[in-house]
């Protein structure tokens, strides 16, 4: 089976786990193909040229700060137009009004609708 770079990526990821701190295209094909991944050595040649000699404290470090400033669900999308950042702010609150959830207050009521209760 062949997998996309996630899985080069991963094996790297391993092979610096075991104090491998410069992994070669040696050990990340043995833990590919333990694992039945059929090797594409473009794919292999291109993590090693972007991964090879760097820290890996370092590059995590750095995909971490990657992934603070991509948005989530949830968040309001702010354009870059002047004045639209008013509007975004003044409609945030009015968003996470519209999130808010009540909680409902469980009857005995749809129990016996039923004939019998959870814990009966």
């Amino acid at each position: 089976m062949r997998r996309g770079p996630d899985a080069y990526v991963a094996s790297y990821l391993l092979a610096a786990l075991g104090d491998n701190s410069s992994p070669s295209t040696k050990d990340i094909k043995k833990i590919l193909d333990s694992v039945g991944i059929e090797v594409d050595d473009d794919w292999l040649n291109k993590v090693m040229s972007e991964l090879n000699g760097k820290n890996i404290e370092d590059v995590i470090a750095q995909g971490i700060g990657k992934l603070a400033s991509v948005p989530a669900g949830g968040a309001v999308a702010v354009s870059a137009a002047p004045g639209s950042a008013a509007f975004a702010a003044g409609s945030a609150p009015a968003a996470a009004e519209e999130k808010k959830y009540e909680k409902k207050e469980e009857s005995e009521e749809s129990d016996d609708d039923m004939g019998f209760g959870l814990f009966d």
